[in-house]
């Protein structure tokens, strides 16, 4: 088969999804001739119109590579085949082009030497055959980080080594551009890869995302017609993928098949928890999805904060996502509330909610691909917002060392996704820090976390009275603005403080056999409560707080009198500087 017998660009399906359209176009233009899939590989795809479904290698064999005289497989545990999906006569085929080019490929050992040599023989034969002799041929490999492991080349073996190096030569080779021949490595992970193999500029790496909406509306229409839908769910096909934002076609099967054959009826309380469940084991456990139970109206005080949340949730739902910052930074000394305020604001804008959890592993190679799974799930999801607690400690930095450099791509893959404009409104970073200091200014600048805004512990008597009667509520119990003391620690008490002081009066209470917070208890739990001593952390957390904060309306009035003062800024940098140096030798 020549270069114009072989499928073009045109013939290609339209229902094709956008990265296999990638490959053919890259294909085709002559440039490249070796693929590197990731990400969502596991899942099911479509490979055939009306709409069938199969594994990633059926929908290469028989849409991409349909009309090729050969293709392969090879994986470790099955070793090197044809392959022609469900066409039992393109296969037959195949096997009898197979057994004339290479020999008998079931009496071969599995092992990948064998298998390269074979590979490298109808290469060669194939370059320097007569043109009406040559043949079409695409060789898919499953697993392939087993065969090109992540490593430095000096501590691969020699047998790893010589398989990298001459998969290289293919990709390299003009000869093979020129020709039929197309080698396409399949992984999940692209970090379990050879870095020489991934970031070759022969090899072209395209990720295979999470199907979107209308492939999943697709998918979902091909398992049950309206009418059975309407007996086993309350969504229709299209609600139900709009829905199932950040999950795989593998799982809304688990989904629509478990909710058939069960007596539980899709309704919106089985499906959510269905689609947590779900999307966790979707991300293996490093994401937590958070149902928030609150709004904005839930919190007390930070008034200019709320405000510009309000705003920007109400531009998020009429659309206008070019408006909206692509991430806060929440700063200020702990217990000020960062991780409630950031879940009210997603129960304001009324989207999901996630939180990034310990991505990272002592294996090597596995933190980064734990986050390129990650990072791929919320790709998907959007619009979601995404909570990074400890984020000074959980994201790393360029510059930190002493982990093989772990930290730094870490720090290099959520920098370049945090900072990719595309997702500006779907994704919405909310990095939480009692020390925005020690957070590198590359995620902190303007494009990535563009709004600093600082949290301080309540000084308003009002406001504090307040803060009492919610936390009570949070607590499942209550307590009236007129059963609240006075509060003789005014000013040193954050929110965590007044939730711990109204548990103690809560457990007061519920021993005296009251239902709710009582005076007494409360007015004891005050008097008896200490604050913290560490007067020095805090004070440290305060200035850099000020110092990071972006907008001078959200600064209360004794604390923007200090910035605003003539050379303001350049104090509070010299005592942040001192404080450190102090809390250091402590």
């Amino acid at each position: 088969m020549t270069l114009e017998t072989a499928p073009r660009r045109t013939d290609l399906p339209g229902w094709l999804p956008a990265w296999a359209t990638q490959l053919a176009e890259l294909y085709f233009s002559g440039t490249t001739a070796a693929f590197v899939l990731h990400g969502n590989t596991y899942d099911l795809f479509r490979v055939d119109d009306p709409p069938r479904y199969g594994v990633l290698a059926e929908f290469l064999a028989e849409q991409l590579f349909g009309r090729w005289s050969l293709v392969l497989h090879y994986d470790l545990g099955r070793g090197l085949r044809v392959f022609a999906g469900r066409d039992e006569q393109r296969l037959k085929e195949m096997v009898t082009l197979a057994n004339k080019k290479l020999g008998d490929l079931s009496a071969l050992a599995k092992d990948p030497a064998t298998a390269f040599a074979v590979l490298d023989r109808l290469v060669r034969n194939n370059i320097m055959a007569a043109e009406a002799d040559r043949i079409s041929v695409a060789v898919i490999i499953d697993q392939a980080s087993y065969v090109f492991p992540s490593g430095e080349p000096g501590r691969l073996s020699l047998q790893s080594s010589s398989e990298l190096v001459r998969m290289l030569n293919w990709a390299m080779s003009p000869h093979v551009k020129r020709l039929n021949m197309a080698f396409v490595l399949v992984d999940e992970k692209l970090a379990d890869l050879s870095d020489r193999l991934t970031g070759n500029p022969h090899v072209a790496t395209i990720e295979v995302p999470l199907p979107n909406e209308k492939e999943r509306a697709t998918f979902i229409e091909a398992s049950a017609d309206a009418a059975s839908m309407a007996r086993f769910s309350d969504f229709g096909a299209s609600a139900l993928a709009t829905l199932t934002a950040g999950i795989s076609l593998t799982d809304l099967n688990v989904l629509v098949q478990s909710a058939q054959e069960s007596d539980k009826r899709l309704d919106a309380a089985v499906f959510r928890s269905l689609k947590k469940r779900l999307l966790e084991r979707q991300c293996r456990g490093l994401l937590e999805f958070i149902e928030p139970k609150w709004t904005l109206d839930t919190v007390v005080g930070h008034e200019a904060a709320k405000a510009r949340l309000r705003e920007d949730a109400a531009l998020l739902k009429r659309g206008a996502l070019d408006s909206l910052p692509m991430g806060y930074l929440l700063c200020g000394p702990v217990g000020t509330g960062k991780s409630f305020l950031a879940q009210c604001v997603s129960g304001e804008i009324g989207i999901p909610c996630v939180m990034l959890k310990n991505f990272r592993s002592k294996y090597v190679g596995e933190t980064e691909g734990n986050l390129e799974r990650v990072l791929s799930v919320l790709r998907a999801m959007g619009p979601v917002v995404v909570v990074v607690d400890e984020a000074d400690a959980a994201l790393g930095s360029r510059e930190q060392d002493g982990d093989s450099g772990t930290s730094s791509r870490v720090f290099a893959m959520i920098a370049a996704q945090m900072g990719d404009t595309q997702y500006r409104g779907r994704i919405l970073w909310m990095l939480l820090t009692a020390r925005p200091d020690l957070l590198p200014i590359d995620l902190k600048r303007q494009g990535r976390a563009e709004v600093h805004i600082p949290l301080f512990y309540p000084t308003d008597e009002k406001e504090i009275r307040q803060m009492f009667v919610i936390m009570a509520r949070k607590l499942g119990s209550r307590v009236s603005l007129d059963d609240v003391p006075p509060i003789p620690q005014r000013g040193q008490l954050s929110g965590a403080d007044i939730e711990g002081i109204v548990g103690r009066a809560w457990r007061v209470s519920l021993l005296a056999g009251a239902d709710h917070v009582t005076r007494e208890a409360l007015a004891e739990a005050v008097s008896q409560f200490m604050p913290s001593t560490q007067g020095l952390e805090r004070e440290l957390q305060e200035t850099a707080a000020m110092l990071e904060c972006t907008d001078r309306q959200f600064l209360p009035a004794e604390m923007l009198e200090k910035t605003a003062a003539d050379g303001g800024r350049a104090k509070l940098q010299a005592r942040l500087t001192a404080l450190k140096q102090i809390v250091k030798e402590l």
